[in-house]
């Protein structure tokens, strides 16, 4: 049982790590600047 909380603990980092990696090449594809903030956005 001790070990299953270790286990989600891993899961949790590597889909927090698929989804910045996602972000970041969406940036990098896009030439994105990152904006820091909750300015808006014209779409």
């Amino acid at each position: 049982m001790v070990d299953d909380k270790g286990k989600i603990v891993r899961e949790a980092k590597v889909a927090l790590a698929r989804k910045l990696a996602t972000v970041l090449y969406r940036m990098w594809a896009d030439e994105t600047d990152f904006r820091f903030g909750k300015e808006a956005v014209a779409a």
